[in-house]
């Protein structure tokens, strides 16, 4: 079972959850497997081409997947993702 931890500002597309559990051998998987049970997520964190967002990081056990293999990294039961968009903006 591989958890993934959804910040405030996606979990109104997951009915609120902040966590969604699913069976996955790699990143892309899961989280092909979050976007089918949520499909609102989709376009959040893929681009029209299928290609996950520049300004979503995702993190396995707390290391950016971009220091491993991207999206193509491998799971083992028990990993936890993070997703996390990047925010822009601020006071100047």
């Amino acid at each position: 079972m591989i958890a993934i931890q959804l910040p405030t500002a996606l979990r109104t597309f997951t009915d609120g959850l902040s966590d969604v559990n699913v069976e996955a051998a790699t990143v892309a998987d899961a989280l092909l497997q979050l976007t089918q049970q949520y499909a609102d997520l989709q376009r959040h964190l893929f681009d029209e081409t299928g290609k996950l967002r520049s300004f979503v990081n995702v993190y396995l056990n707390d290391e950016d997947i971009r220091e491993f293999q991207g999206v193509d990294t491998v799971l083992k039961n028990g990993d936890t993702l993070m997703l996390i968009p990047a925010i822009a903006g601020g006071v100047r």
